[in-house]
């Protein structure tokens, strides 16, 4: 919406005003510079962020550029007119979130304190089959036996 009013207001320039309007032009023109350097380079549109900087500083209320005749500002105005129109209903990439394919079911993810103190059913096979072939078919007592049993072996 600010896009278009920053249209509309350079359009209306061509007009011969008075010195007040083109004061509230800079500042409105100013102002709708910075926000689409600030949407560019959010986008990572670095050369639009580069030309409304340009545009920024030459719109600028608190150090005017003046080139004194209306002549020159008549392009200048038409110009940023139409980038502001086109900035405006320029369509813009909305990021698409992507979804990840997970199966119905997935085996819960054992860490190394689960296996410590685990039921011997949540060993994981593919990752450890040395201790999944010792640990078959044994109780909960014999699985932290041997798990204290390696772990102070561990230490050694």
């Amino acid at each position: 919406m600010l896009f278009i009013l920053c249209a509309a207001c350079c359009f209306l320039a061509l007009l011969k005003l008075p010195i007040a309007y083109y004061t509230l032009l800079r500042i409105i023109v100013s102002l709708g510079a910075i926000l689409a350097v600030y949407l560019a380079i959010r986008e990572k549109n670095y050369v639009w962020a580069f030309i409304f900087t340009i545009v920024a500083v030459i719109f600028n209320p608190l150090f005017p550029v003046y080139l004194h005749r209306k002549l020159p500002w008549m392009p200048i105005d038409i110009i940023l007119g139409l980038l502001f129109l086109l900035l405006a209903f320029w369509k813009k990439k909305i990021p698409v979130p992507e979804k990840k394919i997970t199966a119905a079911f997935h085996a819960p993810k054992i860490r190394t304190r689960d296996r410590i103190v685990g039921l011997p059913n949540q060993i994981d096979d593919a990752k450890n089959p040395q201790i999944s072939k010792r640990l078959k078919g044994k109780s909960l007592k014999s699985h932290l036996t041997l798990a204290f049993n390696r772990a102070r072996k561990n230490q050694s």
